[in-house]
């Protein structure tokens, strides 16, 4: 499976003093790490390995994850459906308005309970929303409190609602394998104190950080301040023309060990998908041409991508084609190499990236 590069948003402001974050504590004994396993094994088509954190091994993530917004009532339903049709990635958010996170948690907590999987075989994301992206009329939080007692409020929301275990103490053993900032703050400063609150959940309740709908400025502030002590192991960004499809972006994050998660990947590019080369290897490999799409964004090196699929025969059919791909390589090589060379150009990525 692939793995995701983070992206940020640029912000203007000064540094922040951490002196005043205060982390909340649980009654909490770590548990056996979410599908930590060795470096070797990631591979991509397959798995790939996160940057290791406070000394832990590195978490994997698959190359589909599959997401969950706007999908309401249906959403425990459909998670326990995806991760039945062979889904082992989970994305979510504290984010009322488009996400309804306990349910979620629901899907995760039936697959489990009915053997499909267990929590170790699970990567689950999910997501601090700041207040402009809430409804006003239902967050996870106060919005008059600090960044930093809403991190904290939003965080203790998630650990119980994506809790494993039907029992309900079973939320003291609660983690989430990595947490998003779901998009930069109105200021720098205000984006690295939500940061830092995230940080004193790291490496026990929170395994991973990361930050969505972001550029490049502030990836890479993150990145390099003295005032971070936990890097971005993931970007998850809108992969469309608007922003040229994050190609410094994503390079920045080849560079520092960052996976690049792709969202409205097949929304935001139909005309990608009807192109050449999508529609070349879609008819070499025997897929549809979304899913020919999905592995050729996997092609860039580093990516996951999120998959948002309500039809159990696509998830079955998505999940089935890296591995498909990935036989095509090694029968066609040069053939895979001009196909995926024609779709860099498309996108306008050097092919000596």
């Amino acid at each position: 499976m692939l793995q995701v590069h983070l992206q940020c948003r640029s912000g203007a402001g000064l540094l922040l003093s951490t002196s005043a974050l205060i982390p909340i504590k649980f009654n909490y004994k770590p548990s056996s790490p979410s599908l930590n396993i060795d470096e070797s094994d990631c591979k991509m088509w397959e798995k790939y390995c996160l940057r290791p954190t406070q000394g832990t091994i590195s978490t994997s993530i698959p190359v589909f994850v599959y997401g969950t917004a706007w999908k309401k009532d249906r959403s425990a339903d459909l998670v326990y459906t995806a991760i039945k049709a062979g889904f082992r990635a989970v994305d979510t958010a504290a984010q009322p308005r488009h996400y309804q996170e306990n349910l979620v948690g629901d899907g995760i907590r039936r697959a489990i309970a009915d053997g499909i999987v267990g929590r170790a075989d699970l990567y689950v994301q999910t997501k601090y929303s700041p207040v402009s992206a809430q409804d006003p009329a239902n967050m996870p939080y106060d919005p008059a409190a600090t960044v930093t007692d809403q991190v904290h409020a939003s965080i203790k929301s998630s650990l119980h609602n994506l809790h494993s275990k039907v029992d309900p103490d079973s939320v003291n053993d609660a983690y989430i394998d990595t947490v998003i900032i779901h998009s930069p703050l109105s200021t720098l400063a205000q984006t690295l104190e939500a940061w830092h609150a995230l940080e004193t959940y790291v490496p026990h309740r929170i395994r991973n950080l990361g930050i969505s709908n972001c550029t490049l400025p502030i990836l890479r502030e993150l990145c390099t301040s003295s005032h971070t002590t936990v890097k971005p192991s993931v970007v998850q960004n809108r992969f469309y023309e608007d922003t040229l499809f994050d190609v410094p972006l994503r390079a920045f994050c080849r560079e520092n060990q960052i996976i690049y998660q792709s969202f409205w990947t097949l929304t935001a590019n139909p005309d990608l998908v009807r192109s050449q080369p999508v529609q070349q290897l879609a008819r070499h490999v025997k897929i549809t041409p979304a899913a020919a799409f999905y592995t050729l964004v996997m092609g860039l090196k580093d990516v996951a991508v999120l998959n948002g699929t309500k039809n159990e025969s696509r998830m079955k059919e998505d999940l089935a084609a890296p591995k498909q791909v990935e036989d095509f390589t090694q029968k066609q090589p040069d053939l895979w190499q001009q196909i995926l060379a024609e779709f860099r150009g498309l996108i306008g990525e050097s092919t000596s990236m």
